[in-house]
């Protein structure tokens, strides 16, 4: 009898673990652009409608998002530092590595432009002009996929920034481009969020189009393996999603309306190496 109800006991708090697999929350760490652009209050809100599960987002740098996930503290991540997110699937940490879309990096700045960066075509010589000149520059300075970028062409600039002029901020891409603003300052900035600030910063857009600067978004699954509060069904769940046809077809007019322009490219499908 006493064995019996042991083993009741046993199965009642198996079922009851967080995060097992019939749990209906999901939990998404992602970046703060797919928040900040307002494309999560979208894709989101139709997800859930369409399986019952209900998302929890932990919008922060890219950086955070992978670490968060392969400590099991995440279900999906939705990330874009391709360089960043590799490791992780190499180990098993995260899997099924997927593009679901791509836009593209800006170097914003003051329209009057004391790095004279305005219709440069690279990226790596704006960066150099900027360090020259010892013009302001903001920093996401928090590990994001953009301060990765950011990180990668200063490399190539052969450039250590340093001094009063390099601003870290450590904060997400909306509150920087603030910074940046009330600074008169420089900074890097991906498109949807550029567009979403538009009206509340006075940064002109300099230097665009250049390849570096391509922004490609993957959604990854975590690993049950890493940790036992891993809603792994459920983060696979998002993930087929966000790659579907019908959120493809919402990223593909996503801003449309508002801006006269889609923010995202979707690419579903689609190999990284084509997009070069």
């Amino acid at each position: 009898m006493i064995a019996r109800c042991l083993a009741a006991l046993l199965v009642t708090l198996a079922l009851g673990t967080p995060g097992h697999a019939a749990s209906k929350t999901v939990i998404l760490a992602t970046t703060t652009s797919t928040e900040d652009s307002g494309l999560l209050d979208v894709l989101v809100p139709a997800f859930e409608r369409k399986t019952g599960y209900t998302v929890k987002t932990i919008a922060v740098g890219t950086g955070q998002a992978l670490a968060l996930a392969a400590r099991g503290e995440a279900d999906v991540t939705l990330a874009h530092a391709p360089g960043l997110e590799k490791p992780y699937v190499a180990t098993g940490r995260l899997r099924h590595r997927r593009l679901v879309m791509y836009n593209d990096f800006l170097i914003v700045g003051p329209a009057e432009d004391p790095a004279r960066i305005a219709g440069t075509t690279q990226a790596v010589a704006a960066m150099r002009a900027i360090a020259d000149r010892r013009a302001r520059f903001v920093s996401r300075g928090d590990n994001s996929g953009t301060h990765a970028l950011e990180k990668s062409l200063w490399a190539l600039a052969g450039v250590e920034p340093r001094g009063g002029w390099y601003v870290e901020a450590g904060q997400g891409m909306g509150a920087t481009l603030g910074i940046a603003n009330d600074r008169n300052a420089y900074t890097i900035t991906d498109r949807a969020t550029y567009l979403a600030f538009a009206r509340r910063v006075r940064l002109a857009i300099h230097v665009q189009g250049d390849r570096p600067l391509l922004n490609v978004y993957s959604v990854l699954e975590v690993n049950p393996a890493n940790g036992p509060r891993v809603n792994a069904a459920g983060g696979k769940a998002l993930a087929d999603f966000l790659v579907s046809p019908e959120a493809q077809a919402a990223i593909r007019v996503f801003g449309v309306d508002r801006f006269g322009q889609p923010l995202f490219v979707p690419v579903a499908g689609a190999r990284e190496e084509d997009l070069r």
